[in-house]
């Protein structure tokens, strides 16, 4: 273990349980608001989840807005689409209810609504000088873990290269965790933001900037994430593997609030960017990889998560943790490899300077350079 300075102050509420969505008129009230806009995606939306927490809202005389208008990763065009929505309704809470996608955008509206300018002003940490509007924060896929973290991505609408924007007042106030929500999640996103949840969990405990709190939310998250998913992706309607997973995303989401992430995330940020491919799968093709590369220097924590996941270690934890992932991604049968995209060699290069450059890399627990990358990305290919 690290044992590095930290400081650590919890930013929302969790409230976790199976119908828990029906508190949210309750838990709304408590904020004296009259004026709410829901941030979701359409597909939410079909589901009757919106539809429902409107409801809620609704019997505690809480007029609701939807938003919908942006994409699966928002833009900065979206961002602002949401603030002239937020302004024209005079909206005084905005809830989150979805993926990564609302959360984000949900967030990303909340900086410019109450601090004004642009996205770009706030990308990195602690930007925001004026205090902004109070969130909920209600996820209904198992995998992001927004709903824990103070950090909105949003995509610039020119470059469509992804902004990490946090900063403490764009934490959600309360986080509503209903398991129910998840089950209506299709099997696509489900493969695509279980190993993103997965790979929060393995970055965040190996990190630069991990340390005796962040650690054990890591390692606790892995176990549930491990246990559950694929019998979640196997049986969709099973509860206890929807709680789990649901548990171990938020817990991947509060271990990135305190560590960061890696290399993994570095190397797949510049394939959605540039190729389109989801974030989720993107993930899955490099995470095995940047295992195998910080191996030597992740160790011990490597051997900690395959202990308490009961993988056994023939003589290099690292590796034994490396096929792990190979087999669960085997599980959701998403491509392995870059050629099965389209991306050939001579790609490869300009993906590594773009990796290069991601914030994240800076955290990896091996130093990860330009030829680095250009190694990681050749072995994927």
């Amino acid at each position: 273990m690290m044992w590095q300075p930290f400081e650590y102050a919890p930013k929302n509420k969790i409230i976790f349980g199976k119908n828990s969505l029906a508190r949210l008129g309750e838990i709304t009230e408590q904020f004296t608001v009259k004026r709410v806009a829901i941030v979701t995606d359409q597909g939410i939306i079909d589901t009757g989840h919106v539809e429902k927490a409107a409801y809620y809202l609704t019997q505690k005389n809480i007029t609701t807005y939807t938003f919908s208008d942006f994409a699966q990763n928002p833009t900065t065009e979206n961002v602002t689409a949401g603030v002239d929505f937020a302004k024209e309704h005079q909206i005084e809470l905005i809830i989150g209810l979805g993926g990564g996608s609302s959360m984000d955008c949900a967030k990303g509206v909340n900086f410019l609504l109450t601090n004004g300018g642009e996205m770009q002003d706030y990308w990195g940490y602690g930007k925001a000088k004026q205090k902004m509007l109070p969130m909920i924060g209600i996820p209904t896929t198992t995998g992001t873990g927004s709903e824990a973290q103070s950090y909105a991505l949003i995509s610039d609408s020119k470059t469509h290269r992804k902004m990490a924007c946090g900063d403490p007042k764009a934490s959600f106030r309360v986080a509503i965790l209903d398991p129910s929500l998840t089950v209506t999640q299709p099997t696509s996103v489900m493969k695509a933001t279980g190993i993103d949840a997965i790979s929060h969990a393995i970055e965040s405990a190996v990190t630069k900037r991990r340390n005796a709190l962040s650690a054990s939310f890591s390692l606790y998250a892995w176990k549930l994430l491990n246990a559950n998913f694929e019998s979640m992706l196997f049986s969709p309607e099973n509860e206890e593997a929807n709680m789990g997973m649901q548990m171990g995303a938020c817990y991947s989401g509060m271990a990135i609030e305190n560590s960061m992430l890696g290399a993994t995330h570095a190397c797949a940020n510049p394939l959605t960017k540039n190729y389109g491919i989801t974030h989720g799968h993107a993930i899955a093709l490099m995470l095995p990889h940047v295992i195998r590369y910080n191996a030597d220097h992740a160790q011990d924590i490597y051997e900690d998560l395959c202990r308490i996941s009961g993988i056994v270690i023939a003589s290099c934890a690292g590796k034994a943790l490396a096929r792990r992932i190979e087999k669960i991604v085997a599980a959701t049968e998403l491509p392995t490899t870059l050629s099965a995209y389209g991306i050939t060699a001579d790609a490869i290069n300009n993906l590594a300077v773009e990796a290069n450059e991601e914030w994240t890399a800076q955290f990896n627990p091996r130093i990860v350079k330009y030829n680095d990358f250009v190694s990681l990305y050749n072995k994927a290919l």
